[in-house]
């Protein structure tokens, strides 16, 4: 794991953060989702009710996604966000989630 300082750690997912709203904000007008960001942590809610919940985890410096089927620990590893048991990519995962939950093909990255 990347020994990230916690500067780092934080512009590194109010990036991410920032990033997944702007992406939502691009194709509301297609998709029915709502999202609202508070406290370094985003709710995105879709139209049959379901969240995905991406949040800081400060202490151990990840970052923790809830969706209706799991929840999933990210760490910063080479550059890269990988999720600790499974091994996939943040973004890759994020695509993935979003357009089950969503019923609809969403890409954030």
């Amino acid at each position: 794991m990347s020994q990230l300082t916690e500067t780092q750690y934080h512009q590194l997912v109010d990036d991410i953060l920032l990033q997944i709203e702007q992406t939502l904000e691009q194709i509301e007008d297609e998709i029915d989702i709502d999202y609202e960001n508070f406290g370094g942590k985003l709710d995105i809610e879709f139209a049959d009710g379901s969240k995905i919940i991406i949040n800081k985890q400060e202490p151990l410096l990840q970052l923790w996604v809830a969706t209706k089927f799991n929840g999933y620990h990210f760490n910063y590893e080479n550059g890269t966000w990988i999720d600790e048991r499974f091994g996939d990519e943040f973004w890759h995962f994020m695509n993935e989630a979003a357009t089950k939950q969503a019923g609809q093909t969403i890409k954030f990255k």
